[in-house]
């Protein structure tokens, strides 16, 4: 009986070090001009409060689907919501008419192929998915 909870909290603690060991990278084009982007600016994108980047040009917000382990974090890390308390926001903005959630556009690889072919698009991935054809503005 002992082997078989030592085994459990093995397991339990492999996971949890995974888990936290996973990044999530905030990302735009290439092709963006801006080199990085504070989380209070990122988050005012995400939730339709700002229209632009830094530097001034049009920003579009990119969300993975529902679920995902980057949305998620992303959800949690970067908004500070849960995904009910997104639901909720989102609602309140539709009814009132004053704004619309970001894209939903599938998983890490969507996401990229998306914003890499658009100078104006943000998103998160997992930092893992990175490559040369997006630039990295915030890592968390």
């Amino acid at each position: 009986m002992t082997t078989i909870k030592q085994l459990f909290c093995t397991c339990i603690i492999s996971f949890f070090t995974i888990t936290a060991a996973a990044e999530t990278s905030v990302i735009v084009s290439a092709s963006n001009g801006n080199a990085s982007i504070d989380k209070n600016t990122i988050s005012k994108i995400f939730l339709g409060k700002s229209k632009s980047f830094p530097d001034g040009s049009q920003a579009l917000p990119i969300d993975q689907n529902d679920g995902t382990a980057a949305r998620d974090a992303f959800n949690s890390n970067v908004l500070g919501k849960s995904a009910s308390q997104l639901k909720s926001y989102w609602s309140r903005l539709i009814f009132t008419g004053k704004g619309t959630p970001p894209k939903q556009s599938g998983n890490d690889s969507d996401v990229k192929a998306l914003i890499s072919n658009n100078p104006n698009m943000i998103g998160y991935i997992d930092s893992s998915a990175v490559d040369a054809s997006v630039k990295v503005v915030h890592k968390f």
